[in-house]
């Protein structure tokens, strides 16, 4: 979960050094996409082991 997260803001933060604009933006903007992926994923691996159990 923490790696997911940390990619999406190191590839935010690429994006907004290499494309710069007024405002700073890109890095909150893919860490909450990276949050959002995370906790699907977790809550995608719960369902299945609940429907393993």
């Amino acid at each position: 979960m923490g790696i997911i997260i940390f990619v999406f803001y190191k590839l935010g933060f690429w994006l907004d050094e290499n494309y710069a604009n007024k405002k700073v933006f890109y890095y909150k903007v893919f860490t909450l996409v990276g949050v959002f992926l995370a906790l699907y994923n977790v809550y995608r691996q719960v369902n299945e082991i609940g429907k393993n159990s």
